[in-house]
Parts: C-alpha cells; sequence; structure tokens
C-alpha cells in the first residue's frame, strides 16, 4: 500500500513571487496551475492514501474551489476534510482562514472517519482514518514549542488507544528534527519511515524534517521517498508500506 503525505500551502505556489507586493503576500493567492500541477504528480504517484496539510476548502482564494475534491475526484478516491482550528476557534469566522484544511484521501473501503480536536495551539485538528487493518492519523502540529509538546501527550493517548496498528503522518513542524519527538516514539511505540532522515523543508534546498510518516510495529516499510517536487515550500513523502500484524507488542 501506499502513502502519500503532502503540505501544498494551498497550491500558491513558491519562488520570489509569492513574496510580492510583500512578503507572504501570495498567502491571499491560490494558482490554478499549481494545483493542476500537484493533482498530476499525485495522480503520477497513484497513492492508495493521500494526506493532505494546508489544503483550502473553497475560499475566495481559490476561486471558491474544494482543492481537497478536485485532486480526490482525479484519483477516483474517497476524500474527507476538516477546518484545522476546531469548531470554537475565532478562526472559523475569518473569510479565508475558515477554508484552511487538511484532508484524507482514500482508495481502501474506510471503515471510519473521527475528528479530534488538540486542547492547545492554534491548528488542533486531528484527522482519524480507520480502514480494514489500520488506522491512519493525519495532523499538522503548532509552530510553538510548548503546544507541540502538549499536543503530543494527546497524540500519545490517540495512538495508544487503537486496536489497529496505527500511522501518525503530518507536518509537525519540528524545528530540532526527530529528536524532538524522541520521548513521544518511545513512549507510543512509533517509528520513523524516514530511517534516512531525509528532510522535506525547504522544498528548494531542504533542510529540515518537519514532516513525518511514523508507524507502530505491525506495520513493514517496504520504501520511502521525499522527491524532489517544488510546488509547494514543502516537499512530499511517499511510503510503501505493509500491515504484517497485530497493534505492537506489549510494554
Amino acid at each position: 500500500m501506499r502513502l502519500l503525505l503532502y503540505n501544498i500551502r494551498y497550491a500558491t505556489g513558491t519562488g520570489a513571487a509569492f513574496h510580492r507586493p510583500v512578503p507572504g503576500a501570495g498567502y491571499l493567492r491560490s494558482n490554478p496551475r499549481v494545483l493542476e500541477g500537484i493533482t498530476r504528480f499525485i495522480k503520477g504517484v497513484d497513492p492508495d492514501i493521500v494526506g493532505l496539510v494546508e489544503v483550502d476548502t473553497g475560499s475566495i482564494r481559490s476561486g471558491r474551489v474544494n482543492q481537497a475534491e478536485v485532486i480526490a475526484e482525479s484519483l477516483g478516491h474517497y476524500s474527507t476534510y476538516q477546518c484545522k482550528y476546531g469548531t470554537s476557534s475565532f478562526n472559523t469566522l475569518v473569510p479565508i482562514v475558515n477554508k484552511q484544511a487538511n484532508a484524507f484521501l482514500a482508495a481502501p473501503r474506510v471503515e471510519g472517519e473521527r475528528f479530534h480536536y488538540f486542547d492547545t495551539g492554534i491548528k488542533r485538528l486531528i484527522i482519524e482514518l480507520e480502514l480494514d487493518d489500520l488506522c491512519v492519523f493525519l495532523v499538522h502540529l503548532s509552530l510553538k514549542f510548548r503546544h507541540r509538546q502538549s499536543q503530543l501527550r494527546h497524540l500519545f493517548e490517540l495512538v495508544k488507544g487503537s486496536p489497529k496498528p496505527v500511522i501518525v503522518a503530518g507536518d509537525f513542524n519540528t524545528f530540532w528534527g526527530e529528536h524532538e519527538m524522541a520521548l513521544f516514539m518511545e513512549a507510543a511505540g512509533l517509528k520513523s519511515a524516514n530511517s534516512a532522515r531525509l528532510p522535506s523543508y525547504p522544498a528548494r534546498r531542504p533542510r529540515m524534517e518537519l514532516d513525518f510518516i511514523l508507524h507502530t510495529r505491525g506495520i513493514a516499510v517496504d520504501s520511502f521517498s521525499v522527491p524532489a517536487v517544488t510546488f509547494s515550500d514543502h516537499r512530499p513523502l511517499i511510503c510503501d508500506f505493509r500491515v504484517i500484524g497485530e497493534q505492537r507488542a506489549a510494554a
């Protein structure tokens, strides 16, 4: 089975034009050609499961286009998505921001989907996708170290509570890389599919390992790659894996 994780930054593109006329101005405009390029790339990879971070689900920025549905339709996949700020957040009242979401796309039959929310941070959404023989979680953690540590404690409870093997994928914003999550990973029984610790950010000259695909025992990783794709400020992660057994051995 193939999992693709990609922070697409709302298909706003990259490069010098993103910061014109002022730094960060690109966040206010998406580029249909960028979305087309992202869609072609994902379709060419032929993933079974896609985790999308920073996807626009139909704001004026994207021309009211739901990027998750566009990509899912091109693949013939099931899709589920939600605003990443939580139902009680002030951000749900702000145009454009209230359409900033994360999304799962899946070819296998989905047995269940659940939306969990962190207690801290601005980005609070956790999407849980339950398939026949595993559960996959998608996250986008806080930029603040203190909030990330609290979010990891919450994520630990979800992982330990799963009766099936687990994959946790997302943009963890870990500016110190995997070292920042060492205690969490050990306690939760998680390993990184990226054994070579290949960086994914920034896309043009990656130096930091911000994006992760983590897995419990019971999942075997056959291959892992970080393609040199620059439609976004992050590079995508591709992981081929097999479910080989129970959730994990008792601690």
